[in-house]
């Protein structure tokens, strides 16, 4: 006997429980929109079955199974009850492409994850998706409707970082850095992000001094080459050149430098390689101080040629500067000698920093903060540009992308955005492969914490594929879901104004919505969405 239930994509299919949520086989969607739906198997007997599609949309269906992946760290010491198991375990996360055939356990659950990925525009109206399974004496079909408005999603504004790191590529996949083939996954792995909604990229004009243990080293990844013949300071920005190409290629264009000083306060230099007088050595790292005299000197000769460089170049508009990630309030005093620094050499950009506390701000070190989601309070309505982000330490009551954590809490960000304006969102982890602070490798497939130091879920959303293609999580496709859900609230705001659209999101909820405070509900994240699509219907078809 088969059993086959019609989910959304919120629902986590763990196999060796039955899905308590509601069927749910038809959604709406836009003509420019990806979509996702789900299909929860369970036989009575081991089988193998294959999978046809039957529909005008077959071309565009992509099938995967998710794949459970095992989590040692599933929660983090702060995190609330909204979360799906906190021991140890399997957690469903992978979408393994397949093609025809899926094979089920006797007495487990499956997922079949069914994408609607189209390349160019749907046609409007309503499409149906006949599923047929099929083998060892089973035929079952089940339907599914993807109601397609006649209106497309505006151009995403919402600026967004997950920082690719492109050391953990190389070191996984064996590929000398700025190898040609080195490039080629490079590129491949920025076009997927790209896709799913990531329209800035962190560029390692240096090696990124983040996650790197004191006195350690990451691999070198600097773009910029640097040389010093007689004490004088040259820059080659051939590689650099290059990495905007390829980001401009795949669609990518707002660019974020790696930052100038190391993490958690500007204490000292990112690791800088030069040829000095001939010889290859590290003339900048750990054993530099950060406001030092020499590295002022060395970024005084830099900027000038940067800044033509990027004038030229025409992106000198999308390039933004950091100083140090997450600097905490006793390293005040440090972060305003390294700041001053910055902002003397490149105020006219924009300068950006992940921080929490709003000294910083309001002492004018930083022009431009990047509050964590559960200390953003202080910083609504007082900043020109409200950003935030989350990591490891975002557990308690607001959104994140754990393993543990229901997917609705993974989408609702998008509507949490809207309500607040927010104009960027950063995350650290799109391929961190490594152990906490860089101290090795990790198979991203088996261990998924940093080495038991992050929530499974914190340091990456896609794993690598064995052809050097990433494949993706399903966390990563709710998470741009919630993106989606972000432009359909600004195009019905285009047609039915904001207050009508903040009614709508917070129709049937019991509080209003803050970054901490939403419904914690699947049916109730689905008809917003639902709602907001009907609002902009009704508009359009008077």
């Amino acid at each position: 006997m088969l059993k086959i239930k019609a989910l959304s994509s919120l629902v986590k299919v763990f196999s060796d429980e039955e899905p308590k949520a509601k069927e749910f086989d038809r959604v709406s969607i836009f003509r420019n929109e990806k979509a996702s739906m789900q299909l929860a198997l369970n036989s009575d007997v081991d089988c193998k079955l294959s999978v046809e599609i039957n529909s005008d949309l077959q071309d565009a269906i992509k099938l995967c199974v998710v794949e459970e992946i095992y989590s040692g760290m599933p929660v983090a010491k702060t995190q609330d009850d909204y979360t799906l198991r906190k021991e140890a375990g399997k957690f469903p996360e992978l979408l393994r492409p397949m093609d025809k055939e899926v094979d089920l356990t006797a007495g487990e659950w499956k997922s079949l994850w069914i994408s609607l990925d189209c390349q160019s525009l749907i046609s409007a109206g309503e499409h149906k998706v006949e599923v047929v399974l099929s083998g060892e004496g089973i035929e079952e079909r089940r339907g599914l409707t993807f109601d397609v408005i006649d209106a497309c999603l505006p151009e995403q504004t919402l600026l967004y970082t997950n920082w690719i790191h492109t050391d953990c590529l190389s070191t996984y996949y064996n590929a000398e850095v700025f190898s040609d083939r080195y490039w080629e996954i490079v590129e491949t792995y920025l076009k997927t992000a790209y896709e799913y909604g990531m329209n800035m990229a962190l560029t390692p004009i240096f090696t990124p001094p983040l996650d790197t243990k004191k006195g350690k080293e990451r691999k070198t990844v600097q773009l910029i080459g640097v040389e010093v013949n007689g004490g004088e300071y040259s820059f080659d920005f051939s590689n650099l050149d290059k990495w905007i190409d390829m980001c401009r290629k795949v669609g990518i264009e707002y660019f974020e430098m790696a930052h100038f000083f190391t993490q958690w306060g500007a204490k000292k230099c990112p690791k800088i390689i030069a040829t000095v007088d001939g010889e290859v050595k590290r003339i900048f790292g750990w054993n530099t101080r950060g406001a030092g005299k020499k590295y002022k000197t060395f970024l005084a000769a830099l900027a000038p040629e940067l800044k033509k460089y990027l004038k030229e170049k025409g992106v000198a508009d999308k390039v933004f500067f950091h100083v140090s990630d997450e600097p905490f309030a006793g390293v005040i005093r440090q972060y305003r000698k390294a700041s001053d620094i910055v902002r003397e050499l490149f105020g006219e950009f924009k300068i950006i920093d992940a921080l929490s506390d709003y000294k910083f701000y309001q002492r004018g070190l930083v022009g431009l903060p990047i509050p964590a989601n559960d200390h953003i309070k202080p910083y609504i309505g007082n900043v020109e540009e409200l950003w935030t982000y989350y990591c490891s330490a975002q557990a308690a009551n607001v959104s994140n992308r754990f393993f543990s954590m229901p997917s609705q809490r993974n989408r609702v960000l998008g509507c949490q955005l809207y309500k607040y304006d927010v104009k960027g969102f950063l995350h650290w982890g799109y391929n961190f492969w490594y152990k906490r602070l860089s101290v090795g490798e990790v198979d991203p497939f088996s261990e998924t914490d940093a080495g038991g130091f992050f929530p499974s879920g914190d340091s990456y959303v896609v794993y690598p594929g064995k052809d050097e293609k990433p494949l993706l999580s399903l966390r990563l496709k709710v998470f741009y879901d919630a993106l989606q859900d972000l432009r359909a609230m600004q195009l019905a705001e285009s047609l039915i104004g904001r207050e009508a659209v903040l009614n709508i999101i917070e129709s049937g909820a019991e509080k209003p919505i803050e970054f901490d405070v939403y419904p914690h509900s699947d049916e109730w994240q689905l008809q917003m969405r639902e709602n907001i699509n009907a609002a902009i219907r009704e508009k359009l078809t008077k």
